[in-house]
């Protein structure tokens, strides 16, 4: 009799403990977001709050970046192109300029007709000082940016991250090289 009370008592452990992360992520981040509205590509305010309920995909890019920004943004692309063959709904995908003085949204709008996507579900972000969005950056996403003074190049990291629908960052991936296309895929539909 001990041992069935025990044996009980161990899988209501372990199904309590199965329960702690239901997203279907393995290993995830579970960095809290803070709350924030910015100005997007239309000139129209875009928030934490207006993305509650959608799993998105972020980056940070600058539009005259000369490097790792383009083919970011090329791979977002695709990762968007992909994601509607899958049929996933309730999808974002946000890029938050780390170049704010240069990038407004008309830029932002110009920048973004360069690449083959789809602006109903995809978000090009600024109305922000440099100092915020490095900031931002930092104590959000974990991530470097930098703009050198006197330099029209920014530095930053090159990664795409996972966004629940709360609000919280599940996971990152490289975004310029070696993309795990399906691996995002996979775990965005673990969200769903």
């Amino acid at each position: 009799m001990k041992y069935r009370i025990s044996l009980i008592g161990m899988m209501l452990v372990l199904l309590l403990s199965a329960c702690g992360n239901n997203s279907g992520i393995n290993d995830p981040l579970n960095w809290p977001l803070d709350e924030f509205t910015f100005t997007d590509h239309n000139g129209e305010q875009l928030g934490k709050k207006d993305l509650k309920g959608k799993v998105w995909i972020a980056d940070f890019i600058f539009t005259n970046c000369t490097t790792v920004c383009p083919p970011m943004t090329h791979n977002m692309t695709k990762l968007q192109r992909m994601a509607k063959e899958e049929k996933i709904e309730n999808i974002e995908f946000v890029s938050f300029s780390i170049d704010p003085e240069v990038d407004t949204p008309e830029v932002l709008k110009d920048y973004g007709g360069k690449f083959d996507l789809d602006f109903s579900n995809y978000h090009f972000l600024t109305g922000y000082d440099q100092t915020f969005i490095e900031t931002f950056a930092s104590e959000n996403f974990k991530t470097f940016v930098k703009k050198p003074e006197n330099e029209d190049q920014v530095i930053h990291q090159t990664y795409f991250y996972l966004v629940d629908q709360e609000g919280t960052i599940m996971k990152y991936y490289s975004g310029a090289n070696d993309v795990p296309f399906a691996d995002i895929i996979n775990d965005i539909k673990a969200l769903q």
